[in-house]
């Protein structure tokens, strides 16, 4: 898939996500929004996945670590076909399937459910591990926040990773620099980044995280790598796409009125135009 395609797919991802966060009258739009050119890119063209079967068992796994941010796991499921568009207007809706936070009971499409912070990525870690004892095929990747750094559940998982020689693990770090009290650095520095993880045990590779070419380059590479996990840390815009939302800690947790959902929608409108320029 070329990346004028992915981009046109991303654009349609934050419209939905936006949408869905409208629709449900709460949510976590900011980190969705920032996360949407790596779900783009997982559910297009990363990971080895059939809507038509989703839990075949050759299947690439995904994590969605920061579980607050589903309406961005959601959008790219339902663009994927994994489930109608239509049901992403029920988000966090009474016998809805699209939760606030991942399901993996009731979502096509998931692998695990995850909500509390930190817990995800030893759930991808002990995916990982299985492949390797199983001698299974397939690749695991999470997506932790930055913010999410903070909890010591996730170095644990790290070390962990890295003694086991997890090389068929992908961590993916979104690092927007907002969380919901404000910067990373105001509530609790996991800087630098990383440094950190190297010192896990991990390959690093720092890209940015809405540029195609840097995120294919970097899902190749890790693919490469023997004998170690990969983190890929991504360096995004919190709200990206979105003119009011953008770098804007406010949009960490909540949702647009018409008003506001009116002009995100034409902001999201104009860069779908200028790509079908292209």
């Amino acid at each position: 898939m070329t990346n004028l395609e992915l981009q046109k797919i991303a654009n349609e991802v934050r419209k939905d996500i936006v949408t869905e966060v409208h629709s449900a009258k709460s949510g976590h739009p900011g980190g969705s929004l920032s996360a949407a050119d790596v779900f783009t890119y997982l559910y297009f063209e990363e990971l080895n996945i059939d809507p038509k079967d989703p839990k075949k068992p050759d299947r690439d796994r995904f994590v969605l670590s920061k579980g607050h941010t589903a309406p961005g796991l959601y959008a790219a499921l339902a663009e994927r076909g994994f489930f109608p568009k239509e049901d992403l207007t029920t988000l966090r809706q009474i016998g809805s399937h699209l939760q606030g936070h991942p399901c993996m009971q009731h979502t096509p499409g998931l692998d695990m459910s995850s909500g509390s912070l930190g817990q995800g990525i030893s759930a991808a870690v002990g995916m990982a591990l299985s492949a390797k004892v199983f001698g299974d095929s397939y690749r695991v990747y999470t997506l932790l926040g930055d913010g999410e750094l903070q909890e010591g559940e996730v170095w644990e998982a790290s070390m962990f990773a890295s003694a086991k020689k997890l090389d068929n693990l992908c961590v993916i770090v979104d690092n927007n620099n907002l969380q919901i009290d404000g910067t990373i650095e105001e509530v609790n520095s996991p800087y630098p980044i990383d440094e950190k993880f190297k010192a896990f045990g991990f390959h690093v590779i720092n890209v940015n995280g809405h540029d195609f070419d840097q995120l294919r380059a970097a899902f190749a590479e890790a693919k490469t790598v023997k004998g170690q996990p990969t983190v890929i840390i991504m360096k995004t815009i919190k709200g990206k796409g979105v003119s009011f939302m953008e770098n804007n800690v406010a949009w960490h947790g909540s949702a647009p009125n018409d008003e506001q959902y009116a002009v995100a929608m034409a902001d999201l409108e104009k860069v779908g135009e200028a790509l079908c320029q292209k």
